[in-house]
């Protein structure tokens, strides 16, 4: 019985021991699927938070976006709601960019009235941006040239009657968008008694608007022809430097620097742009070549060969030296402009100061 007993009791030992590992390692195994479960759940969580923090910066970012846009819109809207008014049209793209030659589908009574008019294609240049881009024809090392930091300021002063608006203004665009705004100290519109309604009431609130402080309108109460308007624009100007210039041209990139240069290296030299050829009916910008300008035994001013010396040296980005200019386009010191003489006030039409200035100076 005794030894029954015993074998009883080993044998409820061993079942105990056994369920007893069986049991530990069953708890081992929960332990380690708890702690499993923790870093999935943790896991899971830090997705969610990623997740979320995702979802937030995409949200934050796209409400960026909507608001750039919207900016974007409103400043686009409250610069063409000055220009769409008057039909005319501001920012990048459109007809005639790149200086391409436009057409209009059109071909319209007032398309043919308003040849008669200006001159030129108005209608068409209605339709072309105030902003338009042009070639840059500069030759190569003209691109590659460093000017000083302290060139003194200009006022740039145009001279008009009965033009059309979208040219004017395309103009004053132009010198804006393709001048250093801290060289370009006012723009002077001189108005030689023009009776075309839109260039007295749309033509101030223009630019009084878009570009308040910057354009200052003179406006004669008599036609004075462009020699006494000029000498009027050069009375209104305030800057160490004046250049004046017909008010249907487009300017580029480069075109100040140079001329300013130049006349800070001498105060008594005259400065005359080179330009190109904007044509009247698809207002294509095409390239002139080099040239300076001289006149016949009639005095009429043209464009001829540049000097020999200058062809000698091959270097198509060094001033020409020339006997006369082309009066729609020149660069002055503004105290020697006054120191010279002006130009003679007695003149009544263009094409005399050609040669005058060439002998004042």
């Amino acid at each position: 019985m005794a030894v029954a007993r015993k074998i009883k009791t080993l044998l409820t030992v061993n079942i105990l021991v056994f369920v007893g590992i069986i049991l530990f390692s069953v708890y081992c195994r929960i332990q380690d699927r708890s702690q499993e479960l923790v870093q999935i759940v943790r896991s899971a969580d830090r997705r969610a938070r990623s997740r979320g923090a995702k979802v937030g910066s995409l949200a934050d970012r796209e409400s960026i976006l909507q608001r750039l846009d919207h900016l974007e819109e409103v400043v686009y809207n409250q610069l063409n709601g000055l220009a769409k008014p008057m039909g005319l049209v501001e920012g990048p793209g459109g007809l005639g960019q790149g200086g391409m030659a436009a057409t209009l589908r059109d071909d319209s009574h007032e398309s043919e009235t308003k040849y008669e008019e200006y001159g030129y294609n108005a209608q068409l240049s209605d339709r072309i941006s105030l902003d338009r881009s042009i070639p840059d024809y500069r030759p190569k090392k003209c691109k590659q040239m460093t000017y000083p930091d302290d060139l003194p300021q200009i006022s740039v002063v145009f001279i008009f009657v009965n033009e059309a608006l979208s040219v004017i203004l395309r103009s004053v665009h132009s010198v804006v968008n393709h001048t250093p705004s801290h060289l370009l100290k006012e723009i002077i519109l001189v108005d030689d008694n023009s009776d075309n309604v839109e260039l007295k009431f749309n033509l101030d609130q223009y630019v009084n608007k878009r570009y308040p402080g910057l354009v200052k309108i003179v406006r004669n109460n008599k036609r004075e022809g462009l020699i006494r308007a000029r000498i009027q624009g050069w009375k209104a100007a305030t800057s160490p430097v004046v250049g004046f210039f017909d008010a249907h041209v487009e300017f580029n990139i480069g075109w100040v620097e140079p001329a300013l240069t130049r006349i800070k290296e001498d105060r008594k030299r005259i400065i005359l742009p080179a330009i190109d050829n904007i044509k009247y009916n698809t207002f294509e910008v095409q390239q002139y070549a080099n040239a300076a300008h001289g006149y016949n035994w009639g005095l009429w001013c043209m464009y001829i060969i540049p000097p020999q010396d200058w062809l000698d040296k091959g270097d198509e980005s060094a001033p020409i030296r020339t006997p006369a200019m082309i009066g729609c386009s020149f660069v002055v010191d503004r105290e020697y402009f006054g120191e010279i003489g002006l130009l003679d006030p007695g003149m009544e039409v263009y094409g005399g100061e050609n040669i005058e200035l060439g002998m004042r100076v």
